[in-house]
This record gives C-alpha cells, sequence and structure tokens, in this order.
C-alpha cells in the first residue's frame, strides 16, 4: 500500500487518496466514497437553502388581510395563553362600563377570520369568528386582544356607521378605535394592553377603506387617554366624544321641521302629555307632547321606533316610521287613547 499527499490547487486544502494495488490495477473505491461524501454535503446544503427560502414563503403568505384590514394571525404559532372565548360576556361588561343600552345582537359565525359589525334585515349584529378571536389571544399573549376588536366593532354601531351604506371609511374606523380605547380603559386595561391587537395585526400601510397601523394605535390612545383624564371634548375626526347613554330619540333644528324624513307627531287632546320612546322596542325614554304644537323626531338607531303611553312593560307599543306624521287620538269606541297614521 502506497500514501500520496496531493494538493488539490481548486479547494486549497490536502486530500489524501489511498491507492491499493491488486491484480495490477489501482482500487479507487475510497476517492469514489470520499466524492460522493462532499456530493452529498453540498446537496443537503443546497436542500436546507431551499427549505430556509421556502419557510420565509410562507410567512409572507400567512401575511394575508381580511374585509376589515387585519392580518389573519397565524394558526401555527401557539403560546401557553388558553383561551376559552365568551365574546357575550365581554361585551356586557363593556357596555356597563361605558353606560351604555345594547342596540344590536351577537353572533358567532366560525371560518369567517374575522369580527364585524353590520344590519341584517333592519337588526344590527357584532358577527365573529371565535377561532380568529382565539388565535388572536394567542398569537398576541393576552385575552384583551379579542376584547379590543369586540370594542372596536361595538364602535361601530355606538356611532351609527352602518346606517349610511358607504362601508368602511378612514373616519369611521378611527372613531372606532377611539371608543376601543377608550372601553379598554374603562375595562382596565394599559395602555399597551389596549393597542395589543391593532399592534399584532392591523396593516402598517393604509388603504382606502382602513387607516395604517400609526394612525390605528394613535386613535386608540386618545380613547384610552380620554377615558384616563375624563376629557369629554371631541378634539379631531379621530377623537369621538366619549360614549355617554344613547339617546332615544333626537330633536331636529327648525330648518328641518318640514323635512319629510322627520317624524311628526301631534296630540289631539285638551292638556299636555307624556309618552315613551324606543329605538329597539325594550329601552324606552320620556316625552312629553304639548297639545298646541308637533313633535318632530328621528329614532337613532333605524327608521323606525316604538311609542307607547304607559312606562310599562305590557303596555302596548305603537311602530312608527320615519317620513309618516301621526296623531294621537282618543278612541271613543277603543274608550283609551291611540296613534293614527295622517
Amino acid at each position: 500500500m502506497t500514501l500520496v499527499n496531493c494538493v488539490d490547487a481548486r479547494v486549497s486544502q490536502s486530500i489524501v487518496i489511498v491507492f491499493l494495488k491488486s491484480e495490477n490495477r489501482l482500487n479507487f473505491h475510497s476517492f469514489f466514497s470520499l466524492k460522493c461524501s462532499l456530493k452529498f454535503i453540498i446537496s443537503m446544503k443546497k436542500l436546507l437553502l431551499v427549505l430556509f427560502l421556502f419557510t420565509g414563503s410562507i410567512g409572507v403568505m400567512a401575511q394575508k388581510e381580511n374585509q376589515c384590514g387585519f392580518i389573519v394571525p397565524p394558526t401555527s404559532l401557539r403560546s401557553d395563553f388558553a383561551s376559552v372565548y365568551e365574546a357575550g360576556s365581554y361585551i356586557n361588561t363593556m357596555l356597563d362600563r361605558v353606560n351604555w343600552q345594547e342596540n344590536f345582537q351577537v353572533r358567532e359565525q366560525n371560518g369567517i377570520n374575522n369580527a364585524y359589525a353590520t344590519i341584517i334585515r333592519g337588526q344590527r349584529f357584532i358577527v365573529y369568528d371565535n377561532h380568529f378571536l382565539e388565535k388572536l389571544d394567542s398569537y398576541a399573549g393576552t385575552k384583551w386582544a379579542s376584547i379590543s376588536v369586540l370594542a372596536h366593532e361595538m364602535g361601530h354601531h355606538y356611532y351609527n356607521h352602518m346606517l349610511n351604506g358607504t362601508g368602511s371609511t378612514l373616519p369611521k374606523e378611527l372613531e372606532a378605535d377611539f371608543f376601543s380605547g377608550y372601553v379598554m380603559a374603562r375595562m382596565g386595561a394599559s395602555l399597551e394592553e389596549a393597542e395589543v391587537a391593532m399592534s399584532k395585526i392591523a396593516s402598517p400601510q393604509a388603504s382606502s377603506s382602513h387607516p395604517g397601523k400609526a394612525d390605528r394605535l394613535n386613535a386608540i390612545a386618545k380613547g384610552w387617554n380620554s377615558a384616563k383624564t375624563g376629557n369629554n371634548e371631541k378634539t379631531s375626526r379621530n377623537s369621538a366624544p366619549v360614549p355617554q347613554s344613547q339617546p332615544q330619540q333626537k330633536m331636529p333644528p327648525a330648518s328641518t321641521n318640514d323635512d319629510a324624513s322627520w317624524i311628526h307627531l301631534s296630540l289631539y287632546g285638551n292638556s299636555n302629555m307624556t309618552v315613551y320612546l324606543s329605538d329597539d322596542g325594550r329601552n324606552f325614554s320620556q316625552a312629553q307632547l304639548k297639545t298646541n304644537e308637533a313633535f318632530v323626531f328621528k329614532y337613532e338607531v333605524y327608521d323606525y321606533g316604538w311609542l307607547r303611553f304607559g312606562n310599562d312593560r305590557n303596555a302596548k307599543a305603537y311602530k312608527l316610521y320615519h317620513g309618516q306624521d301621526y296623531a294621537i287620538v282618543w278612541s271613543r269606541r277603543l274608550n283609551s287613547w291611540t296613534v293614527v297614521e295622517v
């Protein structure tokens, strides 16, 4: 056996090749084994590079956005945070914190990777994907993430964003973000907890319908600070007034009294009367009617509402529509007051 020390100029390193004499021929078995090993190492490096690039492409593809401009949290990312999500319970707590009567229903619809406010056949809803909210909590590592998203959707209903049918706009979204920040502060969340969802899933760039992340975080911070300082003033388009009790009806300025979309309610009697008006048929507020002037108003939620003569849940409720005129008259046959369209 003869040992030969060779230097390969291409790789600048020594390679020892073993030549075995067998029947007057050289045996290159060891040389080819070494060569195959080098090829295997090079192939493995290429495979690892391909896997790295493929993994990176998966990360890019995971950054898809839903209809609300939120980046959908990747399913593969899990933490030790366990969420047993109770949307209705959290929403009721939020309503209590801001002293607001609920004017919407909550509906679970898994598979949509979203949560949104909408109106379906005249009824307001907050529709949410439970799996989406749980993924969000896991991704952010805190339950405040999903709570703030629900608060944002509540804000759309609070400010009646769904009524004009124009869809999402930058001012609407920033108002809802302000509301979310305000509610989170009233719930006891820190500013960081109030912002955690938006910091994780908001798109960095603005679109025609949704603001960019920086503006949204700024709106949340303004709402949170407003709740902490007790400032009730509206400072800009993206800092809407601090929520107060929802009025059941609003009065028009004198210049709109001839607008056909307002309800004109007249009392035909000898003395003034107190009636009760409601947006949702459940929560009623007083309205004072005078015999010598029409009571002109609109409901806040829909283009209709309810009226009853007593503050008793068993009292008959009359449904009134915008754009109609009504009169309260005494019915001799019923021996009671009634409402008629005029």
